[in-house]
């Protein structure tokens, strides 16, 4: 028996820098009954492409986004149960053609539905022309609304693949990227008068204004909205790259941003895991990574320092007895990130850990990632050392108190002591470690103990450790 209470299905949260999702396909209509965790729909994202399951059993009672549109994050997509889903509705009726007389009410109402607006002393409504009874392109989502004017486009030269030709962000994206024109300088066409519109009176033309004379780049730092300047081009910013500024800055707005480094020698791990490549590629098709053994230390001292692996929540201080690590993954070729996230980090050994995130990463990549894999993260891992890069002061991802920075593995002169406790210069494998921390929560001497363990995790790594 259907619930009298209804579920809301909204669309979820793919990431901290994903602020909408586009409908591609429903599963069920309303009407229909579907089991809790039953696949109800399927979303695609900037970044992911994923089915959502239904978050409880009962009957379809309303589904308020189509196909093809893009919404928000948050936003109801459908409902399941209350006392519309407590029996199927009968199917919609055919529209019975109205009288070109209809009442002005009638007319309201039936431009209210086409998103018109009509004045309270609004006349009759003429019969809808074929240009707008429509092959869906007549209404697109804001967002797709938003790319076409950002590249000049006109939708209704888009093939669409949405319901009734309706056109998809990713239909608007193949148009561009099968290299659609840019026009975004060019002016709209001017709205071609009726045949019985008497001629308007000569005016004089309307002097465009002057170009500026000068060819000197304009500063730095420009107001927005004003014109690029010489060598300036514009390009639009994703709604990926949104997010990510979005989110970025209410972190710096947050958090207490502090950033401490320390040396760590690498050279027992690098000799462990040349010893470890081949017999866990053979055996397993995985590739034990430095960051794999980097996780496997952190997990394992993030569950001596409680504050570090939780969070602030108004005035209160949660700790956890879970380790879930997330690891900051580029996409679109540095134009992107996503941050999936191993679940009960602290359970798995080396190759648990190896095979979690090689796992985690190919999903996203591959846009495969479930609204699962990427939150419920308490501690963030970012690894830019594969690139060379020495040292950084990463953002915190938010609601997080700390993300670790790795950085790349260089051999250099160091001083070591020697069995008989004489100081020597060897070379080995190092590599720096940066901890930035939420000052609210983590203060300076926390952080240090912090590091110096996880240092003291990797330099004395055993057999014990795999």
């Amino acid at each position: 028996m259907a619930s009298t209470t209804a579920v809301d299905v909204v669309m979820p949260q793919m990431g901290v820098s994903v602020s909408e999702g586009t409908i591609t396909k429903w599963n069920k209509q309303v009407g229909d009954s579907i089991e809790a965790d039953e696949t109800l729909l399927e979303i695609s994202t900037d970044k992911v492409d994923t089915e959502v399951p239904s978050p409880a059993s009962g009957v379809i009672s309303e589904i308020l986004v189509q196909e093809g549109e893009t919404v928000n994050v948050g936003t109801v997509l459908a409902r399941i149960g209350g006392e519309a889903g407590a029996s199927a509705p009968a199917p919609p009726a055919e529209p019975v053609p109205e009288p070109a007389t209809q009442p002005a009410a009638d007319a309201a109402n039936a431009a209210a539905s086409e998103g018109q607006t009509v004045s309270s002393d609004a006349q009759p409504l003429s019969p809808p022309t074929e240009s707008a009874s429509g092959n869906g392109k007549s209404f697109v989502s804001p967002v797709v609304a938003r790319i076409a004017s950002e590249h000049g486009i006109d939708p209704t030269q888009v093939p669409g693949t949405g319901t009734g030709g309706r056109v998809t962000k990713k239909d608007i994206q193949a148009f561009i990227d099968a290299g659609a024109p840019i026009k975004a300088s060019e002016p709209a066409p001017a709205p071609v008068a009726p045949a019985d519109t008497p001629a308007p009176a000569h005016t004089a033309p309307v002097t465009p204004p002057a170009a500026p004379t000068s060819q000197e780049p304009q500063a730095p730092g420009q107001a927005p909205g004003q014109a690029p300047g010489v060598g300036e081009q514009f390009e639009p910013m994703s709604a990926m790259r949104r997010g990510i500024a979005d989110h970025m800055r209410r972190s710096l707005d947050t958090s207490a941003h502090v950033t401490s480094a320390i040396e760590v020698d690498m050279s027992k791990v690098v000799q462990i895991r040349e010893k470890l490549k081949k017999e866990y590629t053979a055996a397993y098709g995985v590739n034990p990574t430095y960051l794999a053994f980097i996780a496997r230390a952190t997990a394992e001292t993030l569950r001596d320092y409680p504050w570090i692996n939780g969070e602030l929540r108004g005035d209160k201080i949660v700790t956890r007895n879970y380790v879930n690590l997330g690891f900051a993954v580029e996409l679109a070729d540095g134009k992107g990130l996503i941050v999936p996230v191993v679940k009960n980090a602290e359970t798995l050994n080396l190759l648990g850990m190896a095979k979690g995130i090689a796992d985690v990463a190919k999903k996203a990549r591959d846009k495969q990632l479930t609204p699962d894999d990427v939150v419920g993260g308490t501690f963030t891992i970012t690894n830019p050392g594969g690139y060379g890069t020495f040292h950084g002061t990463p953002v915190i991802s938010q609601p997080q108190a700390g993300i670790l920075g790795t950085y790349a593995i260089v051999k250099r002169p160091w001083v070591i002591t020697d069995d008989n406790g004489a100081d020597a210069i060897a070379i080995r494998s190092m590599m720096n470690l940066t901890l930035t921390y939420d000052h609210r929560l983590v203060d300076g001497a926390l952080a240090g103990r912090f590091l110096r363990d996880l240092r003291e995790r990797l330099q004395t790594w055993g057999e014990a450790d795999y």
